[in-house]
């Protein structure tokens, strides 16, 4: 009984094993993984690659992107019940008595030879609207950050789902077989400080192979941890060492069909080749001073928003697939104008400077900058007026750059209040499956068995990749 027991066991973790081998070819080998999946790109890609500026906390559409002149007019009057209808609010506001038009706090204006509006407070931004693509009829169905910044990142509210980095690793794979295919790094500005927390599960990999989870980089000087070999311990060493373990974890994968197995040996590989690669990337002797011109001073600083920007350039020229730059602190339900004021000095540069340097080398063309957090915020003051804006996901604004994306257009609009969509509302869903067609990713046909369902990026809701803002 017993043995028949083992092997029944043996035989269904075999089986596991092999029909996790069948649905992500990718992962039997270090060769193959970086290569993606077979069937994939779906259609021709407008875009190699991804540079994800993520500003987490929720921008002010209303004080960054949407201009709207009668605000001026309904400044400290109540917003009126029937534009705020039925919909939810979050605790922060529910109990207020009155819902009290905050006004934008720094003047909107069109901007170069296409009028896309942009706040003083984003003089940088300004400088490369021609360039971008301002989505002002985002919206979400979350209204909190958990919820919010998860269900953007990975197409659930819910936990526990791959995240779009994830997503584009596993079925694209990495053109540089020395760094990860998708890279993470967090930074914290002078805004509302701390900001709201950043998990690692936003970069997971959920259901899929944890190899192409996100790999973060850290702050300082030491980004990535246990990459320095003991003392004592050579290269030559180090290698022999890793394949002595190679061969010990393929006896146990045949063993039990684990493919977390062949993912382990796959990342202790990756560490190997990121011992000479990754110091590489994250030295900046070799800039010249015009770098540190255009990105500002801070870019110097690791863990800086700016430094991140510049190593995301960096990578991006060594053909990292996805790089996603996490910044915290856009969260003002107090204190709007010196925290909103603060943290757009700590990112306004950097962004446009990244947009502006890919241009000049030539790179913007095939990659895709996006711009944005998990939602944007009310018009209506919290608490007194001018003191701070709580979240509103029914409408807010993102921009989009290169990749395929057209220049110096505006897309969507909002109501007088900056409220509700009156025109061309594009899902969060949408934009993720706008941001996968430039990759030449149909977000329907792209899926992965788990527990029986066939599940894609952007969940099973209808999708619609948004044409109006292509090339």
């Amino acid at each position: 009984m017993a043995q028949s027991k083992f092997s029944r066991r043996g035989f269904l973790g075999r089986t596991a094993g092999t029909l996790a081998y069948m649905g992500t070819p990718s992962i039997i080998s270090a060769g193959n993984q970086a290569g993606g999946l077979p069937n994939l790109p779906h259609h021709k890609a407008t875009a190699k690659r991804v540079i994800y500026l993520f500003q987490s906390g929720g921008p002010s559409h209303i004080d960054l992107f949407d201009y709207k002149p009668t605000l001026e007019k309904l400044h400290g009057t109540n917003l009126p019940d029937s534009v705020r209808g039925n919909q939810r609010v979050t605790g922060m506001t529910a109990g207020q008595k009155q819902f009290l038009v905050n006004k934008t706090v720094s003047p909107i204006k069109p901007r170069g030879q296409s009028g896309v509006t942009i706040s003083d407070l984003l003089p940088y931004t300004a400088g490369i609207a021609d360039d971008i693509c301002l989505v002002k009829s985002v919206h979400t169905e979350a209204i909190n950050h958990d919820p919010g910044i998860t269900f953007i990142n990975t197409g659930s509210q819910i936990p526990g789902l791959p995240s779009l980095g994830a997503w584009c690793n596993y079925g694209l794979g990495s053109n540089n077989r020395d760094m990860p295919g998708y890279i993470v790094m967090l930074s914290q500005g002078k805004g509302k400080n701390p900001g709201q927390p950043i998990f690692s599960r936003l970069w997971g990999s959920g259901f899929i192979p944890s190899s192409h989870q996100g790999v973060q980089l850290r702050g300082g000087g030491t980004p990535i941890l246990y990459l320095d070999d003991p003392k004592g311990i050579d290269r030559k060493s180090r290698r022999k060492m890793l394949d002595d373990i190679a061969k010990l974890n393929a006896m146990r994968l045949d063993q039990s069909g684990d493919p977390e197995i062949a993912t382990r040996n796959f990342q202790y590989d990756m560490a190997y080749r990121m011992q000479a690669s990754a110091p590489e990337i994250t030295d900046l002797s070799d800039e010249p001073e015009s770098t540190f011109k255009l990105y500002g001073e801070d870019a110097r600083i690791p863990g800086t928003y700016a430094y991140n920007c510049l190593l995301a350039r960096r990578m991006a020229e060594r053909d990292v697939r996805f790089i996603q730059l996490f910044h915290r602190g856009w969260d003002q339900h107090n204190s709007l104008v010196p925290h909103l004021t603060a943290q757009c000095k700590d990112t306004d540069q950097a962004s446009a400077a990244l947009v502006t340097d890919l241009k000049q080398r030539g790179m913007l063309d095939d990659t895709l900058v996006i711009w944005g957090g998990e939602f944007g915020r009310s018009v209506y003051s919290q608490g007194k007026i001018n003191a701070g804006r709580d979240h509103h996901g029914r409408c807010f604004s993102m921009w989009m750059a290169g990749g395929g994306i057209a220049s110096g257009r505006m897309h969507g609009e909002t109501d007088d209040f900056c409220y509700n969509i009156t025109k061309d509302p594009v899902h969060i869903r949408d934009l993720t499956a706008t941001a996968l067609h430039c990759l030449g990713i149909n977000d329907k046909r792209f899926t992965f068995k788990h527990q029986g369902l066939n599940h894609t990026p952007t969940g099973v809701e209808p999708t619609k990749v948004v044409k109006q803002i292509l090339a």
